[in-house]
C-alpha cells in the first residue's frame, strides 16, 4: 500500500513538473545510478554495475533525443553526451571505476548548470522553460 502511494506521488510529480524540473530529475537519476554503478564496480558486482551504468546511458540517451537541435549549444551538448556514453561503455567493458567517476563529475556539474539555468528562467519568464530540451 505504501509503495502504491509512493508510486502515485512520483507519477503526479513527473506529470506536473516543468521541462526544466524534469531535466534536473533525470540528472539526479543519472547521478544516483552512476554512483551505484561505481560502488558495484568497486565490490566486483559486475551484474549490478552493468545494470546501473546502462541506466545512466539510457538517461543520457534521453537527453540527446530531447535536445532542441536549434539551440546554440545543442551540437556541443550532443558531443558531450556522446562522450559520456563512450566513457560509461568503457567503464562497463573494462570493469574500471575511473571512466564512470569522470562521468559522475561531469553529471554533477551539468546538474548545477541546469539548476542555475532553471533559476534564471524562473526569475525572468522571458525565456521558455525548455529552451535546450523540449
Amino acid at each position: 500500500m505504501i509503495q502504491a502511494q509512493r508510486n502515485k506521488y512520483l507519477e503526479n510529480t513527473v506529470q506536473t513538473a516543468s521541462p526544466a524540473q524534469l531535466l534536473i530529475m533525470l540528472c539526479d537519476g543519472a547521478i544516483r545510478f552512476c554512483r551505484a554503478g561505481i560502488e558495484a564496480l568497486k565490490t566486483t558486482n559486475y551484474q549490478d554495475a552493468n545494470t546501473n551504468l546502462v541506466k545512466v546511458q539510457d538517461i543520457i540517451s534521453e537527453f540527446s533525443i530531447t535536445i532542441d537541435r536549434n539551440a546554440p549549444i545543442a551540437a556541443d551538448l550532443l558531443r558531450l553526451y556522446e562522450y559520456f556514453n563512450h566513457r560509461l561503455i568503457e567503464a562497463n567493458m573494462k570493469k574500471s571505476v575511473e571512466p564512470a567517476e569522470e562521468v559522475l563529475g561531469y553529471l554533477l556539474q551539468l546538474k548545477e548548470t541546469w539548476l542555475q539555468a532553471a533559476k534564471q528562467v524562473n526569475a525572468s519568464s522571458a525565456a521558455p522553460a525548455g529552451a535546450l530540451h523540449g
